[in-house]
């Protein structure tokens, strides 16, 4: 089996395409270990070694490799945050008077129109700035700027 390399790293380069779809970083172990049965088929290792060498070197990427990838490649929850929670200390203009004891109100946050409540229970009319304190599901919670 003199070309039997190549079929290694075609299987090297089918689990990397099967990486980018999946990204857990598990289908890359493989491939490492495909590429190094490669190398060793190229050098006319038997079969045997072949299988040992990527059983070894698969092993080894796991332990060592993919930990290192995904805490490189991965963020936390924390780091990045995102939908209702990223408008929290944002500004925005009342499109609707705020008015706790009729029950309305809405700010205009960068194009988006929300349901808004004032914090201190104050009546704020429409057009003046406010500050998004909080938010309870999609309703918003805001007090005037001074």
């Amino acid at each position: 089996m003199e070309y039997l390399y190549i079929f290694w790293l075609i299987a090297a380069l089918l689990l990397i395409v099967v990486e980018i779809f999946t990204t857990t970083f598990a289908s890359v172990c493989f491939a490492i270990g495909a590429i190094a049965s490669g190398i060793a088929a190229y050098f006319d290792a038997s079969i045997n070694w072949q299988l040992i060498i990527m059983a070894i070197f698969t092993f080894t990427s796991f332990v060592l490799v993919r930990p290192f990838i995904l805490k490189f490649f991965s963020k936390k929850n924390g780091d990045i945050i995102t939908n209702v929670d990223a408008i929290i200390g944002r500004i925005g203009r009342v499109s609707e008077r705020i008015d706790p004891k009729a029950g309305t109100g809405r700010v205009a946050i960068d194009g988006d129109d929300w349901k808004a409540i004032s914090t201190n229970g104050e009546i704020i009319e429409k057009g003046e700035n406010v500050k998004v304190i909080s938010h309870e599901s999609l309703i918003i919670y805001v007090e005037t700027i001074n």
